[in-house]
């Protein structure tokens, strides 16, 4: 199904879709730089602005820091910390040398942290915590890894030979999704594929070097690194850089800098409704909501408060963008709208599985070659996700064959929480569920087979606070003498959702 021509801007000619991730992103970017080099590109409260000339000259000296450390192309670069103009450079400078970036939560712990570390084994780690420079050199063990501040304070070098040499083809980023088996595996994503993605989007949002973005999503994610600062650089527009979200500095900087564009995640646009100055937003150009459904209600009270609707959208972590509302159409609450443009979707055959294809599909998980070929069938990648088609082509997601659960815009695989939880010698089995909750999307809910009581509570909370990341952890813990079981021993999760919803 390719539902988006029709919402494609005048002018557009045939063939776009067909010519996106012809590039590398650092090819996109570079050509922006050179157009324009007095453009304001990048600001953080740290640095101020910084222009695309700036960019340009930081970027290249970082990269021939990494070139004269012995790191050369294709080896990982693993990045972690809080959002800074630092932390962007470090990262165009990573994929101008060849790198592959391999971002990781700041939230994860130590066990989290180990299990990328030797899966996707780093050259370069660049942390902005001791303690996680501690971890990953523990994980790391007796493969040489490099750790360095974001500033990536290296000895200098000349531009490597192979500066800007990337092709479409070269793997850019490795970012960790888990499936239902709770262990974590690297989504390998080309500079084709993810530069497909902003480009498509640079179509359908009608993207522009005269928008301005406020920027408060990590960027250890593939939300604000993939799509906004992605999008961003790739329109030669600029990003106004927010080290974490918060409703009021949100609100703040979109009126100090006059920004057009503002990316968030349910539980972000909740807060801003929340905060009573909802109304400010409403000289943005454009407002995008994805990672989780958005409540319809939540989209009603967005377009009260600031006079137009949010564009709701649907990606993962494997295709980037998938489908989004028209930005110029009928923006549906509850539905994830088309196809953007270069991707094809349909419904698998008696299941109703969204399968999709298209230049943004990844190429497969690092070192995973089962559950590469378990994920793709005749060319299509299955997404796990059940969907519906309306008459118009407009997509809506019903449900999930996978039991992930999407609390604030972040993933919660079930397995891996339950897995923790085994692990004290009290719990005789366990099941984690995701709970409808108005302001995170899902609330993640454990259920516990063992004898329960108050000391219980506080043990197993103390786990889940040692060994995951805050995001993950169960707002909730219930006991129960035993857990639903079908006649084959299985817990039914959806009779464990119903014992606490």
């Amino acid at each position: 199904m390719r539902a988006w021509d029709v919402h494609l801007p005048a002018g557009t000619p045939a063939d776009a879709a067909e010519r996106l991730g012809r590039r590398s992103l650092v090819a996109a970017w570079t050509e922006r730089w050179a157009a324009d080099p007095a453009h304001p590109t990048l600001f953080d409260d740290r640095t101020g602005w910084v222009s695309a000339a700036e960019l340009e000259q930081r970027t290249r000296a970082v990269a021939g820091r990494i070139a004269a450390a012995g790191i050369h192309p294709g080896d990982r670069m693993l990045l972690s910390a809080g959002a800074s103009i630092d932390l962007v450079v470090a990262h165009i400078a990573a994929l101008r040398a060849g790198l592959v970036v391999l971002p990781a939560n700041t939230a994860y712990l130590e066990r989290e942290l180990a299990h990328i570390v030797r899966d996707a084994t780093p050259a370069l780690a660049v942390v902005d915590d001791e303690q996680r420079a501690g971890w990953i050199a523990a994980a790391a063990g007796d493969e040489p890894v490099v750790v360095t501040g974001t500033d990536v304070a290296l000895p200098d070098g000349p531009d490597p030979a192979w500066i800007d040499g990337v092709t479409a083809d070269d793997p850019a980023v490795l970012a960790y999704t888990s499936g239902t088996t709770g262990a974590p595996k690297g989504a390998a994503l080309t500079h084709g594929n993810l530069l497909s993605s902003v480009e498509a989007l640079g179509l359908a949002w009608r993207w522009t070097p005269d928008d301005r973005l406020v920027l408060p999503l990590p960027l250890f994610h593939i939300h604000g690194l993939g799509v906004a600062l992605h999008g961003a650089l790739t329109a030669g527009g600029s990003v106004v850089i927010r080290p974490s979200f918060d409703a009021a500095d949100a609100i703040d900087a979109v009126g100090a800098h006059r920004a057009t564009l503002l990316f968030g995640v349910p539980t972000m646009w909740s807060r801003l409704v929340a905060s009573g100055r909802i109304e400010e937003l409403a000289a943005l150009r454009l407002g995008v909501s994805g990672s989780a459904p958005l409540d319809p209600g939540l989209h009603a009270a967005i377009a009260a408060g600031t006079g137009h609707h949010l564009i709701e959208r649907y990606g993962m972590t494997e295709t980037v963008i998938l489908t989004s509302n028209p930005y110029d159409g009928d923006r549906r609450a509850g539905t994830v709208g088309l196809p953007i443009p270069g991707v094809e979707l349909r419904l698998a055959e008696g299941s109703d599985e969204i399968e999709v294809r298209g230049p943004n599909v990844f190429s497969g998980y690092w070192q995973r070659p089962d559950a590469t070929a378990e994920s793709f069938h005749d060319g299509w990648f299955s997404t796990g996700d059940v969907g519906a088609l309306d008459d118009d082509g407009y997509v809506r997601i019903v449900g999930r064959r996978k039991e992930l659960i999407i609390s604030g815009g972040y993933n919660v695989y079930p397995r891996e929480v339950e897995d923790v939880l085994r692990t004290h010698p009290g719990v005789h089995d366990a099941a984690v569920v995701g709970i409808a909750h108005p302001e995170w999307g899902e609330q993640v809910v454990a259920v516990v087979e063992g004898p329960g009581g108050a000391a219980d509570l506080d043990v197993l909370l103390a786990l889940t606070r040692a060994e995951l990341a805050p995001y993950k952890r169960p707002r909730r813990i219930v006991f129960v003498e035993a857990l639903p079981r079908n006649a084959l021993g299985k817990v039914v999760k959806a009779d464990v959702a119903a014992l606490v919803d």
